[in-house]
């Protein structure tokens, strides 16, 4: 299978998220094997932020799919009304849904970001593969704006003035430079305070993107050490530190 093929099958959300996209690093594997190798390619829990986001996602990039969320009018995920819809799924609550609504609004408003997202020779959710120190990773662009050769990445925060500084904790530097090797574009962040609808526009830095490289080497470096060369075996794992 050749590399537009591959390509071509990781459109596929089943084939990007299932066996066939594991068979890849990605960003998102950054955290397990930096942290804890034994949680490597374990399936996260659902949890509730993560719908919100998928859902402020989709209203930008793919609205023609929102019905896939189902919404229920409650006010919290504890009520009974709740529980007898939802069953085990993790739904919207009503509220959530016209919050993030009138956050789409709001990035689609501002003139600069409208003209980043939507003008010219644009792209979403556009899956790619690329090597990066002698691994294959995986990567899927939010925006590739062809126009303007840039990969815009949208991101929510509950505090966009401390966002510089979480940019580092949640990964997003390893992120920035996968994402900027894999597609041959800057990768820009266009980022929306969840609390205040404040929005920011962040650029990477030299700084930020070696700290991205350093992260992705070290990376490898333990998937080296437990999926290749060892066993996988862990039961002599531990971690050493001075207190």
């Amino acid at each position: 299978m050749d590399k537009k093929e591959i390509i071509e099958r990781l459109r596929n959300d089943e084939d990007y998220y299932g066996e066939f996209g594991k068979q890849y690093l990605s960003n998102s594997d950054i955290s397990s094997l930096l942290n804890n190798p034994l949680e490597f390619k374990k399936p996260s829990p659902p949890n509730p932020a993560f719908v919100i986001g998928g859902y402020f996602h989709t209203c930008i990039l793919e609205p023609h799919k929102i019905d896939k969320y189902k919404i229920i009018k409650a006010s919290t995920r504890n009520t009974k009304a709740y529980k007898e819809i939802a069953g085990e799924d993790i739904c919207l609550l009503e509220q959530e849904a016209d919050k993030i609504q009138k956050m789409r609004d709001t990035v689609l408003d501002n003139e600069l970001f409208n003209d980043m997202i939507t003008n010219g020779a644009v792209e979403y959710e556009v899956p790619g593969i690329h090597e990066l120190d002698d691994m294959m990773w995986k990567g899927k662009a939010d925006i590739i704006n062809h126009s303007h050769q840039l990969v815009i990445d949208l991101k929510t925060t509950n505090n966009i003035n401390t966002f510089a500084n979480s940019a580092y904790k949640y990964n997003y530097d390893s992120q920035a430079w996968i994402y900027s090797e894999m597609f041959g574009y800057e990768l820009v962040f266009i980022v929306i305070d969840k609390k205040t609808n404040q929005m920011g526009l962040f650029d990477c830095s030299d700084k930020f993107l070696q700290s991205g490289a350093n992260k992705v080497a070290l990376a490898v470096q333990a998937y080296n050490e437990f999926f290749v060369n060892g066993d996988g075996d862990f039961s002599q794992y531990y971690i050493s530190k001075t207190l």
